[in-house]
Formats: structure tokens, sequence, C-alpha cells
């Protein structure tokens, strides 16, 4: 990794902006196609908030194709099935679905994170390496300005920098916008083992949607996402009143539940505005205009109703390598390679367009469904869209991001 000084700008020729999955996903990827990049993250080390998340079957195939897959199966259980209970009317309404036939598990992030680190060669992330801000350069290079005072130019720019990316402002994305939901994740360790089946549990009713998903023999994950009211918004920074207020939502939910919460410590809990992209945009906005684009969060923050906004950075991330070592790795004229590269994003965008409107829109309309309190949704909800909602889980899932 070429060393800087200040005033003294350091040439790069792929700049990845944000150390999350998207950013090392697409990292590793152009790594197996022979092509550096240096990722540049703002905070200190990985950051591993969410705990874990839903690894469908679209998330393994490319964890496959940049060659992470075996490693993270080893390390994380095979869930069975999907258990959902309503607990609106009266009677309370459970159903299951298997899982047979299809492998899903929980994956914790940091196991992720990790092993997509360890992959890369040493000096690939920069940590502590906040973008300011962006402007052009000769020949179309993109000049980053960091906080710390360094510059850097590349020759292509990719915001893999969530949902308040700087690079997503750059290309003239307008700000996700709140759904007016809120969702509080932790991570219970039980040390020695917690017993639970491998199955994923989740509750529906009274306007909330919780549920827990072991992911080894130790470490179990929970969510509780719910509509805040104005004095609950201020609890975020808080995770005492976090705990107590989940806790006194949930007092009617399995005990199985009760005991995952409980045995949370307050350094495992954190609560986060749920916030999206107005789909549309997607439609004719831009996903990449000339060397720049962005993937993850910063390109389809999703509500996680469909589970599918972690699995979704690594798709990004395969395809985005794919389409830009196809431009990068053709032999050509030194001038062509711009509009190579261009012509490769362009590409990625259009790939990934209609995939990212499909899982906003679907996790949008799934939250809404699960957490509306009518009681005439919540009859449909129960006599029907259990399994309706269960099988679009899978069929989201079916989508293919393909190999490097």
């Amino acid at each position: 990794m070429s060393s800087h000084s200040v005033g003294m700008e350091i040439v790069e020729d792929v700049v990845i902006v944000g150390a999350g999955i998207a950013g090392l996903t697409t990292s590793l990827g152009l790594h197996r196609l022979g092509i550096r990049s240096l990722v540049l993250e703002s905070s200190e080390g990985l950051r591993i908030t969410g705990f874990a998340f839903t690894t469908w079957e679209n998330a393994w195939k490319a964890l496959d194709a940049i060659g992470i897959g075996d490693s993270l199966r080893r390390q994380h259980y095979l869930l069975s099935s999907i258990v959902v209970a309503s607990t609106v009317l009266e009677k309370p309404a459970i159903s299951e679905m298997s899982f047979k036939g299809h492998a899903i598990r929980c994956v914790q992030r940091r196991s992720l994170l990790e092993t997509l680190a360890k992959e890369l060669p040493n000096g690939t992330i920069r940590f502590s390496s906040k973008v300011v801000s962006i402007d052009e350069s000769e020949n179309h290079f993109k000049r980053l300005h960091l906080a710390d005072g360094a510059i850097l130019k590349t020759k292509v720019l990719i915001g893999c920098d969530g949902v308040n990316s700087v690079v997503a402002k750059w290309l003239g994305l307008q700000n996700p916008v709140f759904s007016g939901r809120s969702a509080i994740r932790g991570n219970a360790h039980f040390k020695g083992g917690h017993g639970f089946e491998p199955k994923y549990r989740q509750f529906v009713g009274k306007g909330v949607r919780s549920g827990f998903l072991p992911c080894d023999d130790e470490n179990v994950y929970w969510f509780f996402t719910w509509t805040p009211a104005t004095k609950e918004e201020e609890m975020e920074d808080n995770p005492l009143k976090l705990k107590q207020l989940v806790t006194s939502k949930l007092k009617d939910t399995s005990d199985e539940m009760k005991s995952v919460i409980e045995k949370t410590l307050l350094d495992d809990i954190i609560s986060s505005p749920l916030r999206y992209r107005k789909p549309w945009e997607l439609l004719w906005g831009n996903i990449s205009k000339g060397n720049v684009c962005v993937a993850g969060d910063a390109l389809h923050p999703m509500t996680p109703d469909i589970g599918q906004g972690g699995c979704s950075a690594l798709e990004d991330g395969v395809v985005l390598a794919r389409c830009l070592g196809e431009a990068l790795l053709k032999p050509g004229v030194e001038d062509e390679e711009y509009e190579r590269i261009e012509m490769g994003l362009k590409k990625y965008g259009q790939e990934r367009k209609w995939r990212s409107f499909d899982l906003i829109t679907t996790a949008f309309m799934v939250g809404f469904i699960q957490q509306h309190d009518g009681k005439v949704m919540s009859y449909l909800r129960d006599k029907f869209m259990l399994r309706f909602l269960s099988g679009l889980l899978l069929r989201k899932a079916g989508f293919d991001c393909g190999k490097l």
C-alpha cells in the first residue's frame, strides 16, 4: 500500500469507502481477480453493529463465489425451519415452514467481516479514514479529502459507506427516508450452550415484530421492531432502557424469547431507526456516474422484514467485482480505460437496479402487513399470510448473483 504524507496525493486504482459487508466483499472479489483496492473505513476497527443476519441461499452463492462459504458454514448452525406465532387474535396462530432443501443460517457479522478481512492482503483496509469530501481531478480521477487532512486520487470510487453515504450524496441520490419504525437488536451469549432447536422463531402482533435465531451453540441473535412513540425515540443510546422496553412489550411472548432478552448484556444491545431508499429513485437516479458507484446500504437501504439487507450487499459485491474486473483486465489503450470503467459500472447498475427495487418494495410491504394493527389485516394475516410470507422469503432468496 503506498504511504502518504499530507500535501502529497496518493494515487490508487480503486478506492472503496466503507469496510462493511459490501465494501469487503467487493474488495475480496477484486483481489480474487488480481485487482488491488484500498478500503477506507472511518471507524478504528471492523464495525460489527447489528450482530448477525439471516443468511439465505442467495448469500451463500455469493460467499462461495468469493471462496469463503465453507469456513463460515462450519461456524454456524443450519436452521431447520421458520416458526411464526401471531398473538393478535384470541387464539394465537402458529405456522411452521420447513427449510428442508434450503441452506439457511444466521451468520455473525463479526465472523463474516473477520473472515473477509483475513483473506485480503495486509494494508488493504485503512482504518480511522473518514472521507469528508469528493471532487473532480484531471483525467477523470476523483480526489478524496479525508478528515485527517490526507488527499487521495483514484481511478474508480466505490461507495459502500452505508445509509448516510457521502458517495451517494455526490451521485445526487436523496437521503433515505425514515419508515416510522425502529429496530432493537441484540446478541445473547449462553456460556456452555443455549439448548434451543435450530429454528428461526418469529412473533408478530400488536404492532410489534420480534424473533430470535441461534447462530451457533452459544450465541443467539434477536430483534424487535416497532413503531416508537416520541418519548421512546430518545432511548436510542440507553441500552438499559431499551432492554426494559423490550421486556415490557414482550411480556406475552414465549418464555424462550424472554430468556434470550434476559441473557443479553447491555453492551450487546443496539437500536436504530429503520430507513429505506424510495424504490423509484433507483429507476431514474444514478447508481453510477462515470467512474463512481454505490453498493450495499449506500445503494439500497431497506427495512429488515425479509432479511435481505446483508445478503443483497454480498450480491452487490460479487456483481460489482465481476463488472469492474471485466473493465480493468481487458487489454486496451489507456485512453479507453475510463470508458471501459464507465461501461462496467453502468452494467453493474443495470444488473442491480431491479433487484434492489424488488427487495426494498417487498420488504416494505411485508413490514406493513406484519406490523399493521387493524382487525381485518390481522385476521387475513393469521389465516393466509404467514404461509405466503414464509414462501416469499424463500422466493426472494432464490436469486443467483453468478460467479466472479
